[in-house]
């Protein structure tokens, strides 16, 4: 069944497909009860027997796979998103109304989802039928109801295709909002009436049932083993999802080493050129959800060719729970269309948009075959496609856009800051210091304590130098070029402080 106010047990949002139900976390209560016991309740009591649906005829969650059944995905994904982050409930119904609020935007702009519905329900209830229990209720002489906190039009067609369609259900209305704010127990109590439910046995495996369980005159809260909580467009794919939930949740990637570096290079580098700034930088954009929407699939590649072929991969907890972690054509759609978006924005005067497609088609091939590559070799040879992968994060832009001279010293320093962490760290445990603890042995190189910003400031400076000197030395005053030593610098601020407070004259010392 599902929680009032949300959308399965435990659910933390529309885009989180790790999460843990919490009907499966045990509450200690005097209903709790194991399935084998649950299911000889239900054939040896004498009085009305009482079943829940979500999770426990139905072994996943009703209102999840309705709104799941929504098409296009993506534009529904899109919708309930905006829908998420206004939160309408907190002025009109409350957090208990949280799902007619969602089931009711689905069905006003998604009228047809219902026919879907009935059509998938079939499908669904054969696969996640929970077979002992349906059968046990199937056979009962005595009076037998579904009481549930899902939505009646949903419920119906489900319960039907479970080959229940003439038991009475109890069930939420979409566009009543009272129903999810006093609960089960009191649809129970207006629909079948205090006698019934008080003689009834009652089989749930939520714990928001507890005022039903002890209304009943028996109560079993029952934890199916086979139940599932699966979040709605769990397997919808925009670009980054894959990497913000599955590759590295939690470290705000996308924000601070694509948007705040990737990004913030590719604009510097190809802005001043452009005759149109505004629309540049709406094409650039672009270009980088196309550029990352491949990228992005090196990761799953990665990760697919690791647990298939490692004996010890690095993989994240989402990854085996993830509905992303798969070969599909939907990022290479995103690629495409955002990639000849991009090309028309930043298409400048005179320019050929069939040859820039071209050559936006082969960089991104060619940075999907080395991640390919990549994927391939083994840990030590990587540091070698590594570094062309940096390349290609740095300069993919320049593939169909001009870039300023100082672009070369920028890439390349970039290049370097990211290529020689990871090249230390492929390193077989090399010694290259003497340990701090005074006892002899030698220390070994932590790759991810260097002064990373110090090093692409001073490759900066040295390549940018190298650039002054092919043309000229305006390119060192120009201002792209002050504006990302800059940003380097500022960057490498702290580094800078640390590295002049250890520095000393040895000239000095005795």
């Amino acid at each position: 069944m599902s929680v009032p106010g949300r959308s399965g047990r435990g659910a933390r949002g529309l885009h989180d497909s790790t999460i843990v139900p919490e009907s499966l976390v045990a509450c200690g209560s005097r209903h709790d009860t194991s399935p084998a016991e649950a299911l000889r309740l239900v054939r040896s009591f004498d009085g009305p027997v009482l079943l829940d649906l979500d999770e426990t005829l139905y072994l996943r969650n009703s209102t999840e796979d309705f709104i799941d059944t929504a098409w296009p995905g993506f534009a529904a994904y899109a919708v309930l998103r905006v829908v998420e982050t206004v939160k309408p409930w907190r002025w009109i119904g409350g957090e208990a109304t949280r799902d007619n609020w969602r089931i009711g935007t689905t069905m006003a702009l998604f009228p047809w989802t219902m026919v879907l519905w009935r059509r998938r329900a079939r499908a669904l209830s054969a696969e996640f039928a929970n077979a002992d229990l349906v059968d046990e209720a199937r056979s009962r002489a005595g009076p037998l109801a579904i009481v549930t906190a899902g939505f009646r039009p949903v419920v119906l067609p489900l319960a039907a295709e479970l080959g229940l369609a003439g038991t009475p259900v109890v069930s939420a209305r979409p566009f009543v909002p009272a129903d999810r704010r006093t609960g089960k127990l009191h649809m129970a109590l207006r629909d079948l009436g205090g006698p019934c439910v008080g003689a009834s046995l009652v089989v749930t495996d939520s714990v928001d049932d507890l005022p039903l369980l002890d209304r009943a005159a028996r109560g079993a809260r029952t934890i199916w083993p086979a139940a599932r909580y699966r979040p709605a467009f769990s397997a919808v794919y925009y670009p980054g999802r894959y990497l913000s939930s599955v590759k590295r949740p939690g470290t705000s990637y996308i924000r601070r080493n694509i948007l705040q570096d990737d990004f913030l290079i590719w604009i510097l580098c190809s802005l001043p050129l452009a005759g149109a700034p505004v629309l540049h930088l709406a094409g650039l954009f672009l270009l980088l959800v196309s550029f990352w929407a491949v990228y992005e699939q090196g990761y799953v590649d990665n990760d697919l060719v690791g647990a298939r072929h490692e004996d010890n991969p690095r993989l994240s907890a989402g990854f085996h729970r993830s509905e992303l972690a798969r070969r599909t054509a939907a990022p290479w759609l995103w690629a495409a269309i955002c990639g000849l978006g991009g090309i028309a924005l930043t298409l400048p005067p005179g320019g050929s948009f069939v040859q820039g497609a071209a050559l936006w088609s082969a960089a991104l091939a060619a940075t999907y075959i080395v991640f390919l590559v990549f994927n391939r070799v083994d840990k030590a040879t990587r540091v070698w496609p590594f570094a062309a992968l940096q390349f290609a994060r740095g300069a993919a832009f320049a593939a169909v856009l001009p870039a300023v001279p100082v672009a070369v010293a920028a890439i390349g320093a970039y290049v370097v800051e990211k290529w020689i962490p990871y090249f230390v760290y492929r390193l077989p445990g090399q010694p290259v210091a003497p340990s701090r603890s005074g006892g002899g042995a030698a220390a070994v190189l932590e790759p991810w304590t260097l002064p990373l910003h110090t090093i692409r400031l001073v490759f900066f400076a040295i390549l940018a130098a190298l650039v002054a000197g092919i043309s000229g030395v305006q390119a060192l005053l120009a201002w792209p070029t002050l504006a990302l030593f800059g940003l380097m610098a500022f960057r490498a601020r702290k580094e800078l402080s640390a590295l002049a407070g250890q520095a000393s004259w040895i000239a000095r010392r005795r």
